[in-house]
């Protein structure tokens, strides 16, 4: 019944553009099967008990399953099978490969998800300076770009129209974009997820588990393996500060557009206004946050990863580090003549920013909170249970 169920299910992966029969998903599918058969790292995170309720695994389970794969290393580290062994088990490296094509795959556009895995780190430099060259043009063409008044507003050297008409349009696309592909994402994990209807219960402990970080601490709560077998929490609480820092900074753009279409308060604001006050400790936390990331990347062990994968993840480390450190900047330089042109620096790199999130890391924690709000409905209706009971 569950090999019936498992050839059904990939041939709606091959119809939906999902393959399930590509080399990477193949060799993850090997892995799995002599992971399944050991189960030495049953308890390390959501991955092993996700995998002990299959027999097969086909594409939607690979896709689904990687994702939940917060890639700390623990179980390479623990593995009696790892390379050099003959049988060459490397559970993060095979499920950091498996949800690369994730992110190609449902992608929307394809193509550009497919562009910027290849090229990320060029696309992200490219289109940042690119639009921070026009925005700087822009002020030279209005004679702001050296001689703004002094005390000149955000407002007056970029209407504040002109900033909409700009930034609209992209965070449109962002979200259209990761809608898109959370839900196509969601419509194929679901039935290898037990099919179940989401309760409030799962979506309770979905959130808790991404919010906390709760699998990226090696299984034991010590933390990751970075280049050597030792125990580490830097990365967890790099990624804290980092998705915290984007939020603080994301909510201080929102609460300024409240002041402005609410009150008819314009920026720039002072201390110690709310859209300041988040936007400093959150952009702090931000820059700390990816410098923390992009450190860790660098020193990470070569087998836990997926080396192709190297130019997405720095483009995306280096756009979140040109928002932060910009916008520090911006608020150090306000009221002298830098204050113009590093506006535009800075709006050219969160334009590129937003432009990009749905087709680097910042989708993966996307997918990942996705597959944990199916893993949770998973472990209240397990497949075993269910395909026993028929």
């Amino acid at each position: 019944m569950q090999v019936l169920e498992t050839l059904i299910h990939d041939a709606r992966q091959l119809a939906s553009g999902v393959g399930a029969a590509t080399p990477v998903v193949a060799e993850a599918a090997r892995q799995m099967q002599i992971c399944n058969a050991c189960r030495y790292c049953e308890g390390f995170c959501a991955v092993f008990p996700a995998m002990t309720q299959r027999l097969e695994f086909g594409a939607a389970d690979l896709h689904y399953m990687a994702n939940l794969c917060h890639n700390c290393g623990a179980c390479l580290h623990a593995c009696q099978y790892a390379p050099p062994h003959a049988f060459a088990v490397n559970v993060p490296q095979a499920m950091a490969q498996v949800r690369g094509e994730t992110y190609v795959a449902y992608a929307w556009p394809a193509a550009f998800g497919a562009l910027y895995q290849r090229n990320g780190l060029a696309v992200a430099l490219a289109l940042a300076s690119g639009l921070g060259l026009f925005l700087l043009l822009v002020l030279a063409a209005n004679g702001t770009l050296w001689g703004a008044p002094a005390g000149a507003g955000f407002y007056q050297l970029f209407p504040h129209n002109l900033l909409v008409l700009l930034f609209a349009p992209i965070f449109l696309w962002a979200s259209v974009a990761l809608g898109i592909g959370v839900t196509r994402f969601l419509r194929d994990a679901s039935p290898v997820t037990s099919g179940q209807p989401l309760a409030r219960a799962d979506a309770v402990q979905a959130t808790r588990d991404v919010l906390t970080l709760k699998y990226l601490d090696g299984g034991h709560g010590e933390g990751c393996h970075n280049a050597d077998d030792a125990y580490t929490l830097a990365r967890r609480r790099a990624h804290h500060l980092t998705f915290y820092g984007f939020m603080l900074c994301f909510a201080a753009t929102s609460v300024a557009t409240v002041y402005h279409y609410a009150f008819g308060w314009d920026a720039p604001y002072d201390l110690p206004s709310l859209p300041k006050i988040l936007g400093g400790v959150g952009g702090v936390c931000l820059l700390l946050g990816s410098a923390g990331l992009l450190r860790l990347k660098l020193a990470r062990h070569p087998l836990h990863g997926d080396a192709a994968q190297k130019p997405m993840d720095y483009g995306f480390i280096v756009l979140l580090m040109w928002a932060a450190a910009s916008g520090l900047l911006l608020w150090w330089a306000r009221g002298t003549a830098a204050m113009p042109a590093l506006l535009a620096v800075h709006l050219g790199g969160v334009m590129a920013l937003f432009a990009t999130l749905a087709y680097g890391k910042f989708a993966h924690g996307i997918y990942r909170s996705a597959a944990l709000l199916r893993y949770a409905v998973e472990k209240r209706y397990p497949r075993s249970l269910s395909l026993g009971s028929e």
